[in-house]
C-alpha cells in the first residue's frame, strides 16, 4: 500500500474515532431510539449538555471529509428494501405512505426535530405494519449511520437538501430527494459530486415524469411532431401560500413566540442565520424566506421546467443567456420571496424559454412551439394544435422514434432502480439541470443583469458579483463539504 493511502486511511480512522467519542458522549443524554416525553426542565438540561458536549461532533461532515464513503447495497430479489424517512412535513407523508404500499420494501425508521411531527411518522408506519418496531430518531446522522439501512427518503425544508443528501450518499444509502436539488447552485454542484462518488441511486420528487399526459407530451416533441421547437413557455404559480393559516387555522403573525414544546428549533435552523422563532416562516411557510428556501419559482422549476427539458431532450443541457425582472417584498418583511416573476433564457439551437409567475400572457404548465404546432400540458390538462393528439392515451408505436422510459408509480421507480442497478427517471444530474435555470434565474432578477452560462463549467461568465451568489453562507459549526 503506497503510504500516502496509508497515510490518509490512518488520518482518516483517527478522525473518526474522535468524533464517535464526541458522539457516544453526547448520546449518553441524548438518544433519540423512542419518542418519549420529558418535562421542559429535563428536556433543556439535555439539550444544554448534549450542546455542550458536540460542539466539535456536530462538525463530524467536515471531519470525515476524504474518508472512504460507505458502499452502497442493493439487495437481493428476495429481500426487502429497508428504508428512512427524515422529515414529515408536507411531502414526507405522501412519499412515506407510497413506500408503505410495496411489498418489496419495508420502512424501518423515522426522523424530524420536531417531535410531534415525529410520532405521527411513527404512528403511521407502525399503524400500517401492525407493531412497534419503528425506531425514532431527532437527529438525521443518526439514523443514516444504520448499517441496515438501504435507502432514504428526504423531505426536509430546501436550506437542510445539501448536508443530507450528502451525509446519506457518503453513507452509501439510496436516495429520493425532493426538488429543487438545494439551496443553491454550490450546494447542488457538492450534491452530484457526492452521489456519482457513492454510487448510490437518485431519484428527484419531480414525479411528473410519472404521469401519463405529461408522458405523451414529451414524446410528441420528442418525434418532431411541432416540427423544430423555437419557443417554451413555462407557467409557475406567484405569490405566497399561507400554508399555516390553511394548516394550522391559525392568523399570520411577525410576533416572535415561545419555541413550541418538542421542537429543536436550533437544530431546524441549522445552517442557517440564527433567528427568533416567528410561527409563520416555519412549518411549510419556510419556502417563502430566502434563508430556508427559494420561493414559488425554486419551489415549482423541478416541475414544469424539468418536464420542459424532459420534451427538448435538455437533460444535459443548460441555457447560454438568463435576465430577470421579479417584485420582492422587502428584506426585512415576514416573507421576502419574490411574488411575481419572469425569467427569459437562450438555449442551444435558437430557442427560447421563457419562465413566469404571475404573468397572465404565460399560462400555467408548459408550452412547446414549433414550426408546425404547438402541445401545451398540466396535471389537468392537454391540448395540442392537432386535436387528435388530445384524444390518444399514448403516442402510437408506429410514429414512436423516441421511446421516452415510462413509469406509473415515481417511488416504484425509484425501488426499481436499486434493484435493477439502473438510473431513475430523475436521476441526481437532472436534478441539479431543472433546478439551475431557477437559480440563474434568481440571480439575474437580484442583480438586474443578463447573465451569460457556461453550461460545461458551470459557471458564470464575466460576471464575479453574479457568480458570487452561486455559492452558500454556512452558520458555524456546520460545512459544505
Amino acid at each position: 500500500m503506497p503510504a500516502a493511502t496509508a497515510g490518509n486511511k490512518l488520518r482518516c480512522a483517527r478522525r473518526w474515532a474522535a468524533a464517535k467519542k464526541l458522539l457516544e458522549s453526547a448520546l449518553l443524554f441524548w438518544r433519540p431510539v423512542g419518542v418519549q416525553k420529558t418535562s421542559a426542565a429535563s428536556s433543556a438540561l439535555n439539550r444544554r449538555r448534549f450542546l455542550a458536549l458536540t460542539g466539535a461532533a456536530l462538525a463530524a461532515p467536515a471531519i470525515l471529509t476524504g474518508c472512504a464513503t460507505a458502499r452502497p447495497r442493493r439487495p437481493a430479489a428476495s429481500e426487502k428494501i429497508t428504508l428512512g424517512v427524515v422529515g414529515w412535513g408536507m411531502q414526507g407523508p405522501p412519499n412515506t405512505k407510497a413506500f408503505l404500499g410495496f411489498e418489496d420494501c419495508r420502512v424501518i425508521a423515522a426522523c424530524d426535530v420536531d417531535e410531534k411531527a415525529l410520532q405521527q411518522a411513527v404512528d403511521t408506519i407502525n399503524g400500517h405494519y401492525k407493531n412497534r418496531d419503528c425506531a425514532a430518531y431527532r437527529d438525521y446522522r443518526e439514523l443514516l449511520a444504520r448499517p441496515d439501512l438501504d435507502a432514504v427518503m428526504l423531505a426536509v425544508p430546501d436550506h437542510w437538501h445539501a448536508l443530507t443528501s450528502i451525509e446519506a450518499a457518503r453513507r452509501g444509502k439510496h436516495i429520493y430527494g425532493e426538488k429543487p436539488l438545494a439551496h443553491s447552485i454550490a450546494e447542488q454542484q457538492a450534491i452530484v459530486r457526492a452521489v456519482q462518488q457513492a454510487g448510490v441511486v437518485w431519484q428527484t420528487g419531480s414525479w411528473q415524469r410519472s404521469r401519463s399526459n405529461f408522458h405523451k407530451a414529451c414524446e410528441i416533441v420528442r418525434n418532431g411532431m411541432i416540427g423544430r421547437v423555437t419557443r417554451v413557455e413555462v407557467g409557475l404559480p406567484a405569490g405566497h401560500n399561507d400554508f399555516w393559516k390553511s394548516f394550522r387555522k391559525e392568523v399570520q403573525s411577525r410576533d416572535v413566540c415561545p419555541v413550541p414544546p418538542g421542537l429543536d428549533y436550533e437544530f431546524w435552523r441549522g445552517p442557517a442565520p440564527s433567528r427568533p422563532y416567528v410561527p409563520a416562516q416555519v412549518h411549510m411557510n419556510w419556502r417563502w424566506h430566502y434563508e430556508t428556501g427559494g420561493g414559488q419559482l425554486l419551489d415549482w422549476v423541478g416541475h414544469h421546467l424539468d418536464i420542459a427539458h424532459w420534451g427538448l431532450d435538455f437533460d444535459r443541457v443548460g441555457p447560454t443567456e438568463v435576465s430577470g425582472t421579479g417584485d420582492f417584498p422587502p428584506a426585512d418583511a415576514l416573507w421576502n420571496t419574490c411574488t411575481k416573476y419572469r425569467v427569459e433564457m437562450r438555449y442551444p439551437g435558437d430557442i427560447e424559454v421563457v419562465m413566469a409567475g404571475g404573468h397572465r400572457d404565460i399560462r400555467g404548465g408548459t408550452k412547446w412551439i414549433g414550426t408546425n404546432g404547438w402541445v401545451w400540458v398540466t396535471r389537468e390538462n392537454f391540448e395540442a394544435s392537432d386535436e387528435e393528439w388530445s384524444e390518444w392515451k399514448h403516442v402510437p408505436d408506429e410514429l414512436r422514434r423516441v421511446k421516452l422510459p415510462k413509469s406509473l408509480n415515481h417511488q416504484r421507480d425509484f425501488v426499481d432502480a436499486i434493484r435493477q442497478g439502473r438510473p431513475t427517471l430523475t436521476p441526481v444530474e437532472v436534478a441539479h439541470n431543472s433546478a439551475l435555470p431557477g437559480h440563474l434565474g434568481l440571480i439575474a432578477m437580484r442583480t438586474g443583469r443578463k447573465l451569460r452560462w457556461d453550461h460545461r463549467a458551470e459557471k458564470i461568465l464575466d460576471d464575479p458579483g453574479a457568480a458570487d451568489l452561486m455559492g452558500c453562507h454556512y452558520r458555524a459549526p456546520w460545512q459544505l463539504s
